[in-house]
């Protein structure tokens, strides 16, 4: 089972019929399902503005530029989902508290989000959906660096979108 301790600090919700914190939560228990992960899991989502998601990304990654998302995994999962690399007696990639797998954190530019479901054609909730799970994937080991790597990323994220009935 997973956890999303959510955070929003842009100060307002997407939509009414949105529960961020819920969707959150569903999207990261149905990818550790899928991705057959035998730990209960949890990772931070941040819901911020254009300007404090450059700020982040200059700060860690060096990059003074805007972007939709970003992924911070606690652990390198190489290849993606090895959980033989998992140390169940390392506490540090486990939640003290709860015990649960610490995955990392993930950061969402709210404006990013619904111009994206503008530009794109579909709702908000898909592209908020979109941009949670990739950065779950990314958590979990994904990336798409190479046209295979991102293949293989696009086919879990669709597979993974479409079982919860989320599509374009």
């Amino acid at each position: 089972m997973g956890y999303i301790y959510y955070q929003n600090d842009y100060g307002r919700e997407f939509d009414t019929d949105i529960d961020t914190e819920k969707l959150a939560c569903l999207l990261l228990d149905t990818a550790a399902d899928y991705l057959k992960c035998i730990y209960d899991t949890e990772c931070s989502l941040l819901i911020t503005t254009r300007e404090n998601i450059r700020m982040i990304n200059n700060e860690n990654r060096d990059i003074d530029a805007e972007t939709d998302v970003l992924s911070f995994p606690v652990t390198d999962f190489s290849p993606p989902c090895n959980y033989d690399i998992i140390d169940e007696d390392d506490y540090s990639q486990f939640d003290y508290d709860t015990g649960r797998l610490m995955l990392g954190d993930i950061v969402i530019s709210y404006e990013h989000v619904i111009n994206q479901a503008a530009e794109y054609g579909h709702s908000v909730k898909r592209e908020l959906s979109f941009l949670i799970l990739h950065s779950i994937l990314h958590l979990f080991g994904y990336d798409h660096m190479t046209d295979e790597d991102r293949l293989i990323m696009e086919d879990v994220q669709r597979d993974i979108l479409n079982k919860l009935g989320i599509k374009r």
